[in-house]
């Protein structure tokens, strides 16, 4: 309890300072939940049909998992039966669209799905910019060493930085695929080349364009009052130019999976940790209508209806 009071104290502090940063370097056995490894395995199965790129998930991770229930987050990993599509040769459209907390972000390469959102909003608002920001400090929600904890169906997901998805992958330090977006564009982070260009021109840790705005929060009933620190989404503002990325914490350039070049996410170490916005066009596979994760259009899974098998990811 110690341990999680003194980092949650930590990113408060780094909130305040305008970085929002934090990165788990700890031992993660220390972590480790012996209920869900090994009583669980993960199940993930990629698959390209037609113009998409699908993937079958049980939600649960292929590394280390932090202890649920905790003071913090109550609920306990259950598996899921998640079946997502998204477009196999995405486009960026013509404008940003936002995610709202009515949509997972995305699914990582071990079927564990991307949700950066939280369902706290000052006075319940659910439709305001005022939704608690958990990554910088917002109370005690049990976040493990991947930055990820449980919802009450039992769901794992990401808020931040998968540590231990990378380090299961002896990639840290390096461009790694992390995952797919809803809208098909691919996930890495959150390391990228200095030179987006150019694979031969060293790596570096990318940074996003968003900063802790000046100032203070409109008064009741407009909003919460106090000065931005962090502790809402709307504290944030995005500056041109002041990082390596767009507003929906993307660019274009090579990755070692697209050596010609493609729009790419990056999950960075400060806000927004995992995108806000798409830079393409998020498919409907993606709410969390229930039944979350399923859909019932031609080529897709209608519940009840047979799945083809788990087993390794391909059609990379």
């Amino acid at each position: 309890m110690e341990s999680t009071i003194s980092r949650r104290h930590m990113l408060g502090l780094l909130a305040m300072a305008g970085a929002a940063t934090w990165m788990s370097t700890g031992d993660a056995a220390a972590f480790v939940d012996p209920y869900v490894w090994p009583r669980y395995k993960s199940k993930v199965h990629f698959y390209i049909r037609g113009r998409y790129r699908y993937v079958i998930s049980n939600d649960i991770p292929d590394h280390k998992v932090g202890k649920f229930p905790d003071p913090g987050c109550p609920n306990s990993v259950r598996p899921q039966r998640f079946h997502f599509r998204m477009p196999l040769h995405p486009a960026t459209a013509g404008r940003f669209t936002e995610l709202t907390n009515q949509m997972d972000f995305g699914i990582a390469l071990d079927g564990v799905v991307f949700d950066p959102g939280t369902a706290r909003f000052w006075h319940h608002q659910r439709h305001s910019v005022w939704n608690f920001e958990l990554m910088t400090g917002f109370g005690n929600l049990g976040l493990d060493q991947s930055h990820a904890h449980v919802q009450r169906d039992g769901t794992y997901h990401y808020h931040g930085l998968p540590t231990e998805f990378i380090k299961a992958r002896h990639a840290w330090g390096q461009v790694v695929l992390i995952g797919y977006a809803a809208d098909g564009f691919p996930v890495y982070g959150p390391w990228g080349y200095r030179n987006p260009h150019d694979a031969h021109n060293g790596i570096k840790i990318l940074r996003s364009g968003y900063r802790i705005k000046t100032g203070w929060r409109p008064k009741p009933p407009h909003g919460p009052g106090g000065r931005y620190d962090g502790k809402y989404a709307g504290d944030f503002e995005f500056v041109p130019g002041i990082g390596d990325l767009d507003q929906a914490n993307g660019r274009y350039g090579v990755t070692p999976e697209y050596p010609r070049g493609t729009y790419y996410y990056v999950i960075t170490e400060n806000y927004p940790f995992i995108p806000r916005y798409f830079r393409g066009t998020p498919d409907r596979s993606f709410f969390k209508r229930p039944p979350r994760g399923r859909f019932g259009r031609p080529g897709g899974f209608r519940p009840g209806g047979r799945l083809p098998p788990f087993g390794p990811p391909d059609g990379e």
